[in-house]
């Protein structure tokens, strides 16, 4: 298989810069979506004056000769559909097999984000998880900003959510570029998936080039003290680190935009923590559910949940001076803001919720 194009932050064709830890060389590149094709639109039928009954027997039979020819009319048009999707899906294949795509120096691969990976996880964020977005408008429509949420549900399914939620609903048609944890490129498979969807380590250097660059980009600050804490203590923050993210927002000039996700903390209610078992593995922490480990790999089986993902109104931090990045207290008070303001909207959304699953 050939190599993909690899375009450099400084190219007109790509948003982003090289980052610290994206090196990736190789990839896939995004094809546009195909139209959809639509059959002939019916005439709408003329109105007709009273009529005798041999004529109002005819024109039944007029009646069903015209539906008959409005059922061919779709059934071309489905069948021109079809052919337009694999013809797109043909051409999107030649274009991987012969390196005919780009990718940008984090290794993110566009079209197949587009194409595929998006493909994979939306059915579970609009079928399974039933995800309902508020306040996607609230992330701008063109330059960077950092979107800050709470972290939680035993696995990163959270992020995830929120990638295809800015995917699919923004007015401008943003993608959303995640920082990861260490972990997430420690794992083979999980590693090259995460790249080719614009995911990137969790540091200042690489979030800051992707901001410059003008991306949106996605950054959980809990960790894994959000994401591996006891269902006892489900929606209710841990804490935002040192407020590094505050830093970069700050040195990069972005708004920053604040984050609630209800509904991710009851997928795996963690009931217990298997911490020898952890440290053994290598892993932050051992989950143990009401049903995991005791079913097994049916007990990985997430529950379905109804989910709400808000987006809050940015807090702009064009108005500061350069040198405010490196103020200790400005950061702190700006870190406080924003995680006050995520854990009043969790409140908020609870309240408001009928139940877990509906």
């Amino acid at each position: 298989m050939a190599d993909a194009k690899v375009i450099p932050f400084d190219d007109d064709r790509s948003r982003t810069r090289r980052g610290r830890l994206g090196r990736a060389a190789t990839g896939d590149a995004a094809v546009r979506a195909l139209p959809g094709q639509h059959g002939p639109e019916e005439s709408p039928a003329r109105a007709v004056g009273p009529v005798e009954p041999l004529q109002a027997a005819d024109e039944g039979g007029s009646g069903a000769t015209a539906g008959a020819v409005g059922d061919s009319s779709d059934s071309v048009g489905r069948r021109d559909a079809w052919e337009r999707r694999l013809a797109g899906g043909l051409a999107f294949l030649r274009r991987r097999v012969t390196g005919e795509y780009e990718v940008d120096e984090f290794g993110y691969d566009k079209e197949l984000t587009d194409q595929v990976l998006m493909s994979l996880v939306r059915p579970l964020a609009e079928k399974y998880f039933r995800v309902d977005v508020k306040g996607v408008e609230n992330i701008p429509a063109e330059g960077g900003a950092l979107v800050v949420a709470n972290h939680s549900g035993t696995l990163p399914l959270d992020g995830l959510m929120m990638q295809v939620a800015v995917h699919d609903n923004h007015p401008a048609g943003r993608h959303l570029r995640l920082l990861a944890a260490d972990l997430v490129f420690m794992l083979p498979v999980v590693n090259e998936l995460a790249r080719k969807a614009g995911h990137t380590l969790a540091c200042a250097e690489d979030a800051e080039r992707l901001l410059r660059a003008g991306e949106i980009v996605g950054v959980m600050p809990e960790g894994f003290k959000g994401i591996g804490k006891p269902f006892s203590e489900r929606y209710k923050l841990q804490r935002f680190g040192r407020g590094g993210f505050v830093s970069t927002a700050l040195r990069a000039g972005v708004p920053i935009v604040p984050c609630s996700i209800v509904g991710a903390e009851e997928i795996y209610p963690m009931l217990g923590n298997a911490k020898t078992l952890a440290r053994v593995l290598g892993f932050p922490y051992f989950p143990i559910t009401p049903t995991f480990p005791w079913l097994g790999p049916l007990g990985a089986l997430p529950l379905p949940t109804k989910w709400t993902i808000q987006f809050g109104e940015p807090i702009m931090t064009d108005g500061y001076p350069p040198e405010a990045a490196e103020d200790p207290m400005l950061m702190f008070n700006l870190t406080d803001q924003v995680r006050e303001q995520i854990q009043h909207t969790l409140y908020k959304l609870l309240v408001q919720r009928r139940s877990v699953f509906f």
